[in-house]
């Protein structure tokens, strides 16, 4: 029968190399570090690519929203409570954000700084807190709408030099307009908590005031001049672009996050594919010296291949000798490497402090990568898609050396013994 024991028996006992075959100990000794090492990185790799894509996709979506709508001439929305509920109407709609956002140049301590202020309202903050935003050396964003002043990001208050209760003046060039031309509107507010969404690239950017306190500096009162709405399927949110604009009597500049990312994103997205492609390279290396690995077994077993055969033993027999001693390379590589690859995964924050404090450099800068910590999301289904690639590699692998044992001729093997 197919598989029959002695088949089996045959095929481990040529996984143990005798003091002759030392060498081809050795090819199958790399061949198995090679899968493991293949496996594991590119679990590894591919999950910190989601994590890294999640990450940054929670952070950007939860600051931003799924979508943002805008007035073309800037004078914004007086109305903006009963346009706001219009909209939480719509199917498909979660929640609608007015808040009231410019730019400004924040000075503190001889430092300036360009920065986005975005008017908001306290019960507002309840949302950004979903994506991370949390208070920093002991300050509470509790009481905002009471006591107004400014919530700065971490990094832009270490910009500024500042802390809380210290003072941050505003400059706006749209100021007032005088006989001798406009003139800067320049305003000091008090720090009333320092806050971190954990992604750089906005906590050094970013700084929120109380939405009246917004209204006054910015000249409008009563009005916002931006929507902030998140949507149930965010794949779906251009689908909702023309509902949300028959809402408004005027044109209105509607851009969801698949327009205003989509570069970003999609370069996350080519990047993943070519990691995937390129340590893919590192499996099929680990396979072709299975190959070369088996090739040489099959010469060193030449005359038993032989006796087998005059035994009565099966070309096929013979094939699955030599298949299943190969693929139990591939097997036992893959293993180890999913192995590996997971308790790498579910400790690699702890792997990369290890090693910052080791060697002593900084290893994922946030200040490049955007993030606090290096993010990881293991995924089944790719998990999965590794494993059996790494195993059909394997098995492929064994093929041909052991279709060539098979065809081996008994007679031209033994006629020189």
């Amino acid at each position: 029968m197919p598989f029959a024991p002695f088949e089996w028996m045959l095929a481990l006992r040529y996984l143990r190399a005798r003091r002759k075959e030392s060498f081809i100990s050795v090819i199958t000794g790399f061949s198995l570090v090679g899968i493991t090492l293949g496996v594991a990185t590119l679990i590894i790799v591919m999950s910190v690519m989601n994590g890294f894509r999640t990450e940054l996709m929670g952070k950007i979506l939860g600051v931003n929203g799924h979508m943002q709508i805008s007035s073309y001439d800037g004078t914004g929305f007086t109305d903006y409570e009963s346009i706001a509920e219009q909209i939480r109407e719509i199917p498909g709609v979660v929640t609608v954000t007015p808040y009231l956002e410019g730019q400004v140049m924040a000075s503190a301590n001889d430092a300036n700084q360009g920065v986005l202020i975005r008017g908001i309202r306290e019960r507002d903050f309840g949302r950004l807190r979903e994506v991370g935003l949390e208070e920093v050396g002991g300050t509470t964003l509790d009481g905002f709408d009471e006591t107004g002043g400014l919530v700065l990001g971490s990094l832009l208050a270490q910009q500024l030099g500042v802390f809380q209760f210290s003072s941050v003046t505003l400059i706006s060039p749209k100021g007032s307009v005088t006989p001798f031309g406009v003139t800067p509107r320049i305003k000091a507010y008090p720090v009333k908590a320092i806050a971190s969404v954990g992604m750089s690239e906005y906590d050094k950017a970013f700084a929120f005031m109380r939405l009246e306190d917004a209204q006054i500096y910015f000249n409008l009162p009563d009005a916002v001049n931006t929507f902030e709405i998140m949507v149930e399927d965010p794949d779906r949110a251009l689908d909702l672009i023309d509902s949300i604009e028959a809402v408004f009597d005027g044109p209105v500049a509607v851009s969801a996050w698949q327009i205003s990312n989509k570069a970003f994103f999609d370069a996350l997205q080519v990047e993943r594919n070519v990691m995937f492609l390129i340590l893919s390279l590192i499996i099929l290396v680990a396979a072709l010296n299975i190959v070369s690995g088996l090739i040489m077994l099959v010469k060193d077993k030449g005359q038993d291949i032989a006796i087998l055969r005059s035994m009565g033993a099966s070309r096929g027999a013979i094939m699955r000798i030599f298949f299943m001693t190969g693929s139990s390379i591939g097997i036992v590589g893959t293993f180890f490497g999913f192995l590996v690859g997971v308790v790498f995964c579910q400790n690699i924050e702890a792997i990369r402090q290890g090693l910052s404090n080791l060697f002593g450099v900084i290893i994922f800068d946030p200040v490049i990568y955007f993030l606090s910590e290096m993010p990881v999301d293991m995924q089944n289904d790719e998990v999965l898609a590794v494993v059996l690639m790494a195993l059909g590699i394997s098995f492929l692998a064994t093929l041909y050396p052991s279709w060539r044992a098979a065809r081996l001729d008994p007679v031209q093997a033994l006629r020189y013994e």
